[in-house]
This record gives C-alpha cells, structure tokens and sequence, in this order.
C-alpha cells in the first residue's frame, strides 16, 4: 500500500472493491485532488504496445500511462456511474489530474467514471460494485421479491377460492344427494301404503274376505246345520219347533 503524506486530503483505505482512496477533509467541487501518473508508453514501440495492465490510461491515440507504480496514489481511486470526481486530461501536457465535481466530505471515498471501454473489458463482466449500481440492484431484487410475494399472495388467493368453490360444490351435492335419498324414501312409503289398502294383513283377507279363520260378516257364528248334513234356513227351523 502507497504511504501518503499526513497533509493530503485523503488516505488509502478498504472498499467494496478491494482498496479505495478517502477523503480526510473536505474538497471543495473544482479542487484539485491527486495527478494520475506513471511512465509514458509510446504505443509505436513494439515493447510499450506489449504492456497490459488495468492501470493504463491513455491520453491520445499514441501516448499512454502506466499507472501500476506504488507511488501513483491516484490508481487507487476506483470507478463509480455516479462519481464525485473525474479526470481532467491534459493530452498535450501528457498529464491526468483527478478533480472534485461535487464537494467531498471526510470519510467519502473519492470515485470518478473510468470510461465506456473500460467499463465494457473489466467491470462489465464481473458486475460493477458502485454504490450505484448497487443500488440498483439492491432495488431490483427488493423488487423481485416483492414480485414474487405478490404471486404468492395471488396464488393462495386462487387456491382458497378454488377450495371454497370445491367445498360449496361437495355442499350442494350433498343436499341433492340427501333430496333424492328423501325423495326415494316418500316413493317406499307410498308404495308400500298402497299394498296395504287391498293385499293380505297378518295372515288375513280383507274387504269382506276370512280374517283368522273367521268370517267377518256373521259376527263369528256358524250358520245352523240339519242333522242330515242339509243346511236348514232360520225360518224353517222355527217353524219345525213351533209344531212340535
């Protein structure tokens, strides 16, 4: 880690992103921060053009800065969308200063924008890990599960008026079930009324028919019989005792 004078307005310290560079007082917007600096490669030398390292900062088509040296300071500055400094390039001078746009606090870490094409070779990638973008994604997935608890919520509200329509379903089949079982039941009740008026009834006949043996228009009498197995008729037989 680069030692940095006790009079500078910031320190190097951890961040999300590994190491980052903080502010220790307040910078003002338009101050000047720290210079982005390191040996100049000249792309038209094969050996220059050979060197990759994700500190290069180019300044034209031609010149470019290394700025993997410990003494750079300013290489610690990571990359934010939302930044509150940005790099003041000074192409002819083949100078970089890093610049306040916003007025820094103490404790803020200083960030300024790297570039489209930076973006797109490194931090695309693997996610950029900005306050920013972290934001978003926080808000994404806060989002995404609210998304998810809203279906849930809708799912259960669909299945407990599918059991509702199930349960008031079984109800009305129940009751037709118990009308047609109440229905059968009047149906045997009448049947059977009707071969009781004109069918046998303990063994009996009725409508003037024997009933335990007896008839039921004699009053239980026998009617008399003659002696010789005639059957006399009730006058004549008084008649025959008023002669003798």
């Amino acid at each position: 880690m680069a030692t940095v004078s006790a009079n500078k307005p910031y320190r190097v310290g951890r961040s999300r992103t590994g190491l980052g560079l903080f502010a220790t007082k307040p910078i003002k917007k338009g101050a000047k921060i720290v210079r982005y600096f390191g040996p100049l490669l000249d792309s038209k030398k094969k050996k220059d053009d050979a060197i990759e390292n994700k500190y290069l900062f180019e300044l034209t088509n031609r010149w470019t800065i290394d700025g993997s040296v410990r003494a750079n300071v300013a290489r610690y500055i990571n990359h934010a969308c939302k930044p509150n400094a940005e790099s003041d390039v000074k192409p002819r001078k083949r100078k970089v200063i890093i610049r306040a746009i916003k007025n820094i606090e103490p404790g803020d870490e200083i960030n300024y924008d790297y570039g489209t094409d930076y973006f797109k070779a490194y931090l695309k990638p693997i996610g950029c890990k900005c306050a920013a973008c972290e934001k978003k994604r926080k808000k994404k997935r806060a989002e995404a599960r609210a998304e998810k608890l809203r279906l849930k919520a809708k799912a259960e509200r669909k299945a407990l008026k599918e059991a509702e329509k199930q349960k008031a379903k079984a109800a009305r089949a129940r009751k037709a079930k118990a009308k047609a079982k109440e229905k059968d039941k009047l149906k045997l009740v009448a049947k059977n009324g009707t071969k009781a008026n004109g069918a046998k009834t303990n063994g009996a006949r009725l409508n003037g028919k024997s009933l335990n043996g007896k008839a039921l228009n004699g009053h239980g009498r026998k009617a008399p019989t003659a002696k010789s197995g005639i059957l006399a008729k009730p006058q004549q037989a008084a008649e025959s005792r008023a002669t003798a």
